[in-house]
């Protein structure tokens, strides 16, 4: 008897959700940055455990949107929480504790008011789901139990998980029992599948990754990285082509970098992972492009299977 379901992992933008999916899955499904709000659509993780297929959706930090990218994020991660056979609230619980204490800084701050917000949309939307509190290894066992016990006591968890998706404490307990709790039916992938997106997407988004981890400071969120070629070569390589899009000529000069130093760091990074990811030699290369409008263009929001009229 087989199981097979759909997993939402929800919660507010850097509780860690992206890192969960990559452990639960057991390969990089997602990316995974220093920077909140890094996914920007739902990516489909499928994870085994026994007999039972799980299929993760890592979806983007559920905030106060202001822009209609964000609104547009949040309406997707909303969307398929609903949809799902069961639904994780991952919260970064040492955010938590410090707020509760009258400190934290205030990415904390926003954190706890994220937190708030979902817990209000779970009873909207009479839904129960799994708290998953993560980040445990940098918390007081004492402090963590008192947090534990104010999120409960609202009423829209029925069980709680206590984890760290940074070095897998917890991890297993936690994916035995979404395994248990997706319904019985015959699996969606093949066994060796582990994600559900397109290549060409999914080398759009290693090197955005790498634009985030390069230059984080510099460039927050004023990027988009869109594939425009990917070929399959007669040697059994891959040739792809991508353009980086940036809001301002400024911020072309810092993609670049002196020499074009910065823009080759990007290009072999991201080189080397698609490599192993596409378990084939890529022949990766890069432009860089001002379009200060790229966020409000339709088709990127097509691209990304967001909805632009939001």
């Amino acid at each position: 008897m087989t199981r097979a379901g759909f997993i939402a992992v929800i919660g507010a933008p850097n509780a860690g959700k992206s890192t969960l999916v990559n452990r639960l899955v057991g390969t990089k499904v997602s990316i995974v940055t220093q920077k909140v709000q890094t996914t920007r659509f739902p990516v489909r993780g499928v994870a085994i455990d026994a007999e039972s297929q799980m299929v993760l959706v890592d979806t983007p930090g559920i905030f106060k949107p202001r822009r209609r990218l964000d609104r547009a994020m949040v309406r997707a991660a909303w969307g398929r929480a609903e949809d799902a056979d069961a639904v994780v609230h991952l919260v970064d619980v040492n955010a938590e504790i410090d707020v509760a204490d009258g400190g934290g800084t205030p990415a904390d701050r926003k954190a706890a008011d994220d937190v708030a917000t979902i817990v209000e949309g779970l009873k909207h939307a009479s839904r129960k789901a799994i708290l998953a509190l993560n980040k445990i290894d940098l918390v007081r066992r004492d402090s963590l139990l008192a947090v534990t016990r104010k999120l409960f006591d609202t009423g829209v968890y029925d069980e709680v998980f206590m984890i760290s998706a940074g070095n897998g404490a917890g991890v297993d307990d936690l994916k035995h029992r979404l395994a248990a709790v997706v319904p019985e039916g015959p699996w969606f992938y093949p066994a060796d599948q582990s994600a559900d997106i397109p290549a060409r997407l999914l080398a759009a988004e290693i090197t955005r990754e790498k634009v985030y981890l390069r230059v984080h400071e510099e460039l927050p969120y004023a990027a988009s990285v869109e594939t425009t070629a990917f070929q399959e070569r007669p040697d059994g390589s891959v040739r792809i082509e991508q353009t980086i899009y940036v809001e301002r000529d400024g911020q072309r000069g810092i993609l670049l970098g002196k020499g074009g130093q910065t823009l080759k760091w990007i290009g072999e990074a991201s080189r080397l992972e698609l490599t192993e990811l596409l378990e084939r030699p890529v022949h990766l290369f890069l432009h860089v492009k001002v379009k200060a409008t790229w966020a409000e263009d339709r088709g990127f929001f097509q691209d990304m299977g967001l909805d632009f009229d939001v």
